[in-house]
């Protein structure tokens, strides 16, 4: 309907078990992480004690922001918590994370976790939007499982606390978490 092509990774950790969407795409082609980096930007941003906790609140800077339809970005344009910039993926709030986060600290933990091809560029505040950072989703499924079995090299309270605000459904049967990308060429 969109005239989008993607993919699509679930993994099921009950089962063991991928489901893969398009894998020819999953496996072999690399795209901006767009506001999937928001789970790597949290995890940085905690473990540095950039953001001190989901309930974090960054102030609004007072810049009313439009979506590209025109559409007024409703949900980003007062202040936030972390938990909430999250869930409405507030794309001003993680650019402040990352200003905070400084360049050099960022490209640490970007080699750290193999991330990608590790490119910042010359904007902390946007390359993981304008094409300077690409990852497979592959490479990205493979990160956030590292995430759920606590394998990364950051602190139990981080990825907890990262975990935490990632869950999106939760009943007897299962639970679900997930942070969507959208990103363009």
């Amino acid at each position: 309907e969109q005239h989008v092509t993607g993919t699509f990774g679930l993994y099921d950790n009950g089962a063991g078990q991928f489901t893969i969407y398009n894998l020819s795409r999953f496996k072999d082609s690399a795209y901006t992480p767009a506001s999937t980096f928001k789970i790597v930007n949290s995890l940085i941003g905690i473990e540095t004690g950039r953001i001190v906790n989901e309930k974090m609140l960054i102030k609004w800077d007072g810049v009313i922001r439009k979506f590209p339809n025109g559409d007024t970005a409703v949900a980003w344009n007062k202040d936030l918590t972390m938990e909430e910039a999250f869930k409405v993926s507030a794309f001003p709030y993680y650019q402040e994370v990352a200003r905070r986060i400084g360049k050099d600290t960022m490209k640490f933990w970007l080699d750290s976790l193999k991330y990608g091809n590790h490119t910042i560029g010359d904007t902390i505040d946007r390359f993981w939007v304008n094409n300077s950072l690409k990852i497979t989703p592959d490479e990205e499924l493979g990160l956030v499982k590292r995430l759920y079995f606590g394998q990364l090299p950051f602190q139990k309270r981080t990825q907890d606390i990262v975990k935490k605000v990632m869950l999106q459904e939760s009943n007897a049967n299962y639970k679900l978490s997930y942070k969507g990308g959208w990103g363009f060429r």
